[in-house]
């Protein structure tokens, strides 16, 4: 049984006297917990303030399929104040780390040490601010960290797909090239120098041609795909019905295969000559995949360090529409997946301003990324931008259900989400909420009813360059 003299030397009650250590230890009562076993639950009822007087005691709160740590109790640590205080249940589970001896308390015994014993209350208000101060950074990093995988999966997504593209075309290049010299070389022996030189000329004009195809409706091209697969197959050419589709996305016709059947003459070389041609205009096609592929990744590239503004002061000249460009290509992932469209309705004269780059780009994330949660499988999500003279005014808005009327007034607060749980820490719109206002000076507000929710930021075109 815990004692007067155990107790004294718990930094909570230290400085009590001898009648109220001994009040403590006739109200409260002794347990011994192993190692592993649970105080108690997230979620359950609260019925007693543990004091640990020996031993070690987790603290841990429910995180997706996991949890998170939020405290370690060794001896002279207490836990279940805040439920206790407040009549709820507790938020957070305590679980013995090794064999634990706890001095626990029932609401009543609780209740009356606060006028037995009025010096703990301060202690406990005390030890209270700096838990709830811990637990919001806690909730708060986590909230970073959790944009942080949703970035970072969209960025996979988007970077694997050109990557994946070019992996492929390359592997093809491989096989053209194979084709295209040999067949070349076969021709050309046939051919004196100035056929050759008009063959060549036809392949670039053709090449050209492909690289911006004339764009055909899908009966069209069928259309075009079986007149010269029949005019090949009827002069011997092999596997016609492959190479008809990029003939016609070239813009080759039975007229210009004409011609290049009279260049060359021959029925067997010409049957060469439309393979090299084919081979040629595939070897073009793969280069142009590559390049774009290539140059797709470069965009993404460009688009993280610029939305994480890498390598700058932390105040910048910012162009917000390149701020949610760059948000919108990293979040495109989703987007597709979710079939959700975007409509942008820019004012492309609004100034810049100086600002925090990176924080304003997660203002765009959540506020994106928490329309792209409300419409579920499809939608649109409408950007607009205009300034009115001082500030210059974004608004993300959606057509989905809405936010409540009774709960829009609480969107901001800290922790409070209408998201399921493990979905969400209730903390995105309360950042964002500080960095507009706290950080930009300026104002976000909400207008939501259903089919028509919309987010307005409010940044002042003047902003205050932070002292070096």
């Amino acid at each position: 049984m815990a004692s007067a003299e155990e107790l004294g030397k718990v930094p909570l009650f230290e400085h009590l006297r001898r009648d109220q250590l001994n009040w403590l230890v006739e109200h409260g009562e002794d347990y011994f917990a192993q190692a592993g076993e649970y105080l108690f639950h997230e979620g359950d009822d609260s019925t007693y303030f543990y004091v640990v007087i020996d031993g070690e005691v987790q603290i841990t709160k429910q995180a997706g399929d996991g949890e998170i740590i939020l405290n370690t109790h060794h001896a002279g640590g207490f836990s279940g104040e805040v439920p206790m205080l407040s009549g709820t249940p507790y938020i957070a589970s305590a679980r013995a780390v090794t064999e634990t001896k706890v001095l626990r308390f029932n609401g009543q015994a609780f209740r009356e040490m606060f006028a037995i014993c009025p010096l703990v209350v301060s202690k406990l208000f005390q030890a209270l601010q700096w838990r709830i101060q811990k637990t919001e950074s806690l909730a708060r990093q986590r909230e970073k960290m959790s944009a942080l995988g949703v970035l970072s999966a969209g960025l996979a997504h988007e970077l694997n797909n050109p990557a994946a593209a070019a992996r492929r075309a390359t592997d093809q290049l491989r096989d053209s090239f194979g084709q295209v010299q040999p067949l070349l070389v076969k021709i050309s022996r046939a051919l004196d120098e100035e056929q050759l030189d008009d063959l060549l000329g036809m392949q670039r004009t053709i090449a050209e041609k492909l690289r911006d195809p004339e764009p055909l409706d899908a009966l069209t091209q069928s259309d075009r795909e079986e007149e010269l697969s029949d005019w090949l197959d009827s002069h011997t050419v092999e596997e016609a019905y492959d190479i008809a589709p990029l003939f016609v996305s070239a813009g080759v016709s039975t007229d210009l295969l004409e011609q290049l059947y009279d260049l060359i003459g021959d029925d067997d070389l010409f049957a060469d000559g439309v393979r090299w041609l084919n081979a040629s205009l595939t070897t073009g096609t793969l280069l142009n995949e590559v390049e774009r592929s290539a140059g797709r990744i470069s965009d993404l590239v460009k688009a993280v360090k610029s939305y994480s503004y890498m390598d700058q002061a932390p105040q910048q000249d910012i162009d917000v529409h390149a701020g949610i460009e760059d948000t919108l290509m990293i979040l495109a992932h989703k987007l597709r997946q979710a079939k959700i469209t975007v409509k942008r309705e820019y004012d492309r004269n609004i100034p810049h301003i100086l600002a925090h780059g990176s924080e304003l780009n997660q203002v765009w994330t959540n506020l994106i990324d928490n329309a792209i949660d409300a419409l579920g499988d499809n939608g649109t999500i409408t950007i607009r931008t205009w300034e009115d003279g001082k500030d210059i005014w974004v608004e993300l808005g959606d057509n989905g259900p809405g936010i409540p009327e009774d709960i829009q007034s609480r969107i901001f607060e800290p922790f409070f989400t209408t998201k399921d749980v493990g979905k969400g820490t209730g903390l995105g719109l309360d950042i964002a909420h500080r960095i507009i206002v706290d950080h930009h000076r300026g104002e976000i507000r909400l207008l939501s009813k259903p089919g028509d929710t919309r987010f307005q930021i409010r940044l002042p075109i003047e902003q205050q360059e932070e002292k070096k």
